[in-house]
């Protein structure tokens, strides 16, 4: 089944308005979560849509944009790192999600959610899917806004805490990223909580 397959499925099962819930960021050592909402229209298909982390870096930038342009209606949100910190990563991630779909200006009959978990709190109907960045058009176009936008990020704070290699690693926990903590020590985008067995201790 292809992701617009799996798309034209919902619809026939009368979701005609869903939307697409993913993630980005939930492993890395640095940095907010991200999370995208999205909504696409059936009569204008977007090839290339795959989950983000199969796709190139300048693939997923181009379908960023297309996306944008295309969609029915797309969000993007995030949370903070302290957050993640206050609420646990899982937490974090659900109130980034939910932020995403509350945004979107059009309130869809169904979210369809990446992964096995489905965050609490949404005024719709909502469903997990397993894998979904790879099986949903949707899905996999949230993936790409929320992996893009938040790159996008991680770019920026590399020009501001110079040294850890943001702009390459994105905050997730590369050698070099591990060598440049255990040299520089955490700076204020970095998350406490996962840093005490690099680090020993929570800082």
């Amino acid at each position: 089944m292809t992701n617009e397959a799996f798309d034209a499925s919902l619809r026939e099962q009368g979701y005609a308005c869903f939307c697409g819930v993913d993630e980005a960021g939930r492993g890395p050592l640095a940095g907010p979560v991200y999370a995208a909402a999205v909504i696409l229209s059936p009569d204008a298909p977007i090839l290339g849509i795959n989950d983000s982390k199969k796709l190139s870096e300048k693939k997923r930038e181009q379908l960023f944009d297309i996306i944008c342009q295309q969609a029915v209606a797309f969000s993007v949100a995030s949370a903070s790192v302290e957050e993640i910190e206050r609420l646990n990563i899982l937490q974090a991630t659900f109130l980034a999600m939910r932020r995403a779909v509350e945004g979107l200006g059009v309130t869809p009959d169904l979210a369809a959610i990446d992964g096995n978990k489905i965050p609490p709190g949404l005024s719709m109907p909502a469903i997990s899917v397993v894998k979904g960045d790879a099986l949903s058009a949707a899905i996999g176009a949230a993936s790409v806004l929320a992996k893009v936008s938040r790159d996008r990020v991680m770019k920026e704070m590399d020009a501001v805490y110079p040294g850890y290699g943001f702009a390459v690693h994105k905050g997730y926990g590369t050698v070099a990223h591990i060598n440049a903590l255990r040299d520089l020590g955490p700076c204020p985008i970095h998350r406490p909580s996962f840093l005490t067995k690099i680090l020993g201790e929570k800082r």
